[in-house]
């Protein structure tokens, strides 16, 4: 049940993401991160779609890539914020900014946690399988 909730926030959370990424670029606010920001957006969906529609290890493979796309996400806005990226400099006071660090961070504590799950689960898997093999001394 709890697996199942995290799978449904994580899926929100990287909707979110890549919603705002999508946002930026449909307002013009993109600039040369056009191309960038597009692929977010799509990579946004595609991750969230795979939260819920994937099973198994696709399923964890699912998880353990959108915890690395919101951590890229994050760490890109906060090196523009601070020591700019491809020559933005970026302001918290510009759109979305203070928004998509929280995000941003939230999401990076349900996936993480997520993947904990499902890396247990995972493993639990393996466990019940290994009775029938041979044991090694």
């Amino acid at each position: 049940m709890l697996t199942r909730t995290l799978r449904i926030a994580s899926a929100i959370l990287l909707l979110a993401i890549g919603g705002i990424h999508l946002f930026l670029v449909i307002v013009g606010a993109g600039g040369l991160l056009v191309a960038p920001f597009l692929l977010n957006g799509v990579a946004g969906i595609a991750l969230a779609i795979g939260m819920v529609a994937l099973r198994g290890r696709l399923l964890l493979l699912a998880t353990v890539l959108g915890l690395l796309f919101a951590i890229a996400s994050l760490l890109a806005l906060v090196l523009a914020l601070t020591v700019g990226l491809f020559g933005i400099h970026e302001h918290w006071t510009f759109l979305l900014v203070p928004q998509t660090v929280v995000v941003d961070s939230v999401a990076i504590v349900v996936l993480a946690m997520t993947s904990v799950l499902m890396l247990r689960a995972e493993s639990l898997v393996g466990v019940e399988a290994a009775p029938s093999m041979p044991r090694v001394r």
